[in-house]
């Protein structure tokens, strides 16, 4: 004869079913949409100031090549060394950030604050609260 190690229990896996209702997680609730817009802006070449105009020659970022070195197959490098990134767009404000980082690691504003913060540190721009107000310092 084999004895059974456990207590059959799925007349009571049927009656819960019926009494209950299941709600989905907070992790995959609808987020609301915010009224801010999303930009993308590229990379922009920085433009001298009037004061400065005339004692400042600018000089353009791509270098054009003497024909004898385009024929070799030399091409001029198109990104520059040092960027002017303009109006980092997040999905949320700085506020709502370092609110969001102070949520429990299950909350979804923390994941969202996270990625916020990670696209600032790529474009080297750190948040701090000075006197009671989150501005944005470009980290060194």
């Amino acid at each position: 004869m084999v004895q059974k190690n456990y207590t059959n229990i799925d007349e009571l896996v049927k009656k819960h079913k019926k009494s209950t209702s299941v709600s989905r997680p907070k992790e995959s609730e609808p987020i609301p949409r915010a009224k801010e817009k999303y930009e993308i802006k590229e990379v922009v070449e920085l433009q001298p100031e009037e004061e400065v105009k005339p004692f400042v020659q600018p000089r353009p970022e791509t270098i054009e090549l003497p024909s004898d070195l385009k024929k070799m197959g030399i091409q001029p490098a198109t990104t520059t060394q040092f960027p002017s990134y303009q109006n980092i767009k997040l999905p949320i404000s700085d506020d709502k950030i370092i609110a969001g980082l102070n949520q429990p690691i299950t909350s979804s504003i923390r994941w969202l604050a996270t990625l916020a913060l990670y696209i600032l540190r790529q474009a080297h721009l750190v948040l701090k609260v000075i006197h009671g107000k989150v501005v944005r310092v470009i980290s060194g």
